[in-house]
């Protein structure tokens, strides 16, 4: 008998589907309790961590840049301002491919190499959410090219800020100085905290010396912003603390004067007030225009202020060192007087020519090669400085010694830093026999003492230094250290008295009157600068060699190379009853002194002299 199979089994079929369903079931209560759980997870366990992060997303920390301080002259000039940049910007976090947003904006305004440099650099070091500046100074047309594509590129900003700008540019360019951009050096050494959101620091001058002052606290604000990064609105602000607004003893018209009367000439111009100590003019030619430096200087700029015979970039006021040749030789005389080895009576003979005891070699006098012989058959103090004797000053230094005359110059600040408030000062050389074992390892000759005491051989100054010392006579022995700044926030800044030189005062009066005579006499070595002068001056001409000239040789000017020549010097102090301003005067390769002497009455000119040409003081 055939099997029985049954077609369908209703039995079975309920089992199957009621298992299958109670599967089902459980299932889905697993995921939902799963869904469930996550969902308390994220709503109560993990609610701060989330709400944080959204609100990251949602609310930003923006650092908001402190306005820079203002620099002014005496006056009120205007010498340092700020003025409105924009600047194009990238924030990392909002851009998907950077290269390509890279290549987007290189194709709609110029980007050099050295600005994606800057940019990578700062993008390794920034903060998450902030802006990193990839061009400065944007045009009109590229900002509107930017804002026409902005939607096509997420993540870049164009925001103004203001950034420095030096209205007389190379006027001022090595006594203000100039802020650049910050570099990797100095992001590492400054406040990261103050310096957020700045792209610019001071690098040089008054620029550098007096960065906290001028730069300020950062402030910050929390703003809301949408997904494409765009501010909604500002939810809380704490303002910057703009820096401090500073007034330089500079005067604007002093500096212009000895700019333009240094004129294609390398060289210094150093103008202080004897009783206060404020730097009145600080020249060096030539100068650079410091704008350039502001938001990076181009390399081809770069290397032609970098490879400059000139050295424009030098500042020969403070940095450069020169043998002050004879304008030590007032000092040299109140040295004399005051250790008793000379009077104002007191002479010896000049026959054009000196010697030292047992040695046959000749120290000879400037005046012989056009006069043939010395001065006079005998010179005295006075002479030796109005005529500017080295005869006399060769005697007096054999007597003082290299020590002795170390002793007393030091009084005046040579060999040391003046103190001034700028960067890069030097410190010049005043000889020794210390000085000289330790620098060179060798002892101190006899004739090397006779070449210190006109001003040359190892003796070096800067123009900086010998405007400090023609304080110092001045003032009959006050030295204060020089300073550009006059007054913070009108508060006046009052410049540190270093020390006092007692002296006799008929010594002063015998060393000031000879140099005098500088000028105003019939055989002083400036006295053609006199003509028409209204007031009275102290003053010393200075010529330093630049070579060697052999015994027996004789320095003709026009056989030697440009830069071989003699450099000029001249020191003053005016009005001659009560000194205002002292001035030092550097002329590389000006030949001598009369380079020097007539940049000198125009600077004094200038300040003694009004328009209305009645005589201050």
């Amino acid at each position: 008998m055939p099997q029985h199979i049954p077609l369908k089994d209703p039995s079975g079929d309920i089992r199957i589907f009621a298992a299958r369903t109670v599967v089902s079931v459980l299932v889905v209560l697993a995921l939902l309790a799963s869904i469930l759980a996550r969902y308390y997870d994220l709503q109560i366990n993990d609610y701060e961590i989330y709400r944080t992060q959204s609100e990251r997303n949602r609310v930003q920390l923006q650092p908001l840049p402190p306005k820079r301080g203002l620099i002014f002259d005496r006056n009120g000039v205007l010498l340092a301002d700020n003025r409105p940049s924009h600047i194009l910007s990238i924030v990392r976090e909002r851009v998907d491919d950077l290269d390509a947003t890279l290549a987007q904006l290189q194709a709609l305004v110029p980007i050099s190499e050295a600005d994606l440099e800057n940019f990578q650099l700062k993008l390794q070091r920034r903060r998450p959410y902030e802006a990193v500046p990839l061009r400065f100074r944007l045009t009109e047309e590229e900002r509107a090219l930017l804002a026409v594509n902005r939607h096509r590129m997420p993540g870049v900003t164009v925001d103004a800020q203001l950034v420095r700008h030096y209205p007389h540019g190379e006027l001022f360019s090595h006594a203000v100085g100039y802020v650049g951009r910050i570099n990797e050096q100095e992001a590492q050494e400054l406040d990261e905290r103050n310096y957020r959101g700045t792209f610019h620091v001071g690098k040089v001058g008054v620029e550098k010396f007096y960065e906290d002052l001028l730069h300020g606290e950062v402030g910050y604000q929390n703003v809301e912003t949408n997904a494409h990064g765009r501010v909604l609105r500002v939810l809380e602000r704490f303002d910057p603390v703009p820096g401090g607004d500073i007034s330089l003893h500079l005067d604007f018209k002093l500096q212009q004067t000895a700019f333009e009367a240094l004129g294609e000439q390398r060289g210094a111009v150093v103008a202080i007030d004897p009783l206060t100590g404020g730097v009145l003019a600080l020249v060096s030619r030539p100068g650079f225009d410091t704008n350039l430096f502001v938001n990076g200087i181009s390399g081809t700029d770069y290397s032609a202020l970098r490879d400059s015979p000139d050295v424009p970039l030098f500042n020969r006021a403070v940095q450069g060192q020169y043998p002050p040749g004879s304008t030590i030789k007032p000092m040299m005389a109140m040295a004399g007087l005051e250790s008793g080895l000379v009077t104002p009576e007191s002479t010896v003979p000049d026959p054009g020519w000196y010697s030292l005891p047992g040695d046959s070699r000749r120290y000879r006098d400037w005046i012989l090669k056009i006069r043939g012989t010395g001065h006079a058959p005998r010179v005295d103090l006075h002479m030796a400085v109005a005529e500017s004797c080295d005869v006399y000053f060769y005697d007096l230094a054999r007597r003082l010694t290299i020590d002795g005359m170390h002793e007393h110059l030091s009084g005046y600040g040579l060999g040391t830093r003046t103190g001034v408030d700028t960067t890069n000062e030097r410190a010049g050389v005043l000889p020794s026999t210390h000085w000289k074992r330790d620098a060179l390892n060798q002892p101190w000759y006899p004739g090397e003492t006779l070449s210190a005491g006109i001003g040359q051989g190892y003796m070096l100054a800067t123009p900086m230094q010998l405007a400090t010392a023609t304080t110092v006579l001045a003032t009959r022995g006050q030295r204060r250290a020089p300073r550009l700044i006059r007054s913070i926030g009108g508060a006046p800044q009052e410049a540190p008295l270093l020390g006092t030189m007692e002296a006799a005062p008929e010594h002063w009066d015998a060393v000031h009157e000879s140099m005098r005579a500088v000028v105003h006499s019939a055989r002083g070595t400036a006295r053609k600068i006199g003509e028409g002068m209204r007031y009275e001056m102290a003053s010393k001409t200075g010529t330093s060699q630049v070579i060697g000239i052999a015994q027996g040789a004789i320095y003709v000017e026009a056989e030697v190379a440009e830069r071989h020549r003699n450099h000029g010097l001249f020191i003053a102090f005016a009005p001659y009853e009560a000194p205002t301003i002292a001035v030092a005067v550097i002329v590389e390769n000006g030949g001598g002194a009369s380079a020097a002497s007539p940049i000198a009455r125009a600077v004094l000119d200038a300040w003694l002299v009004p328009d209305d040409g009645v005589v201050d003081g």
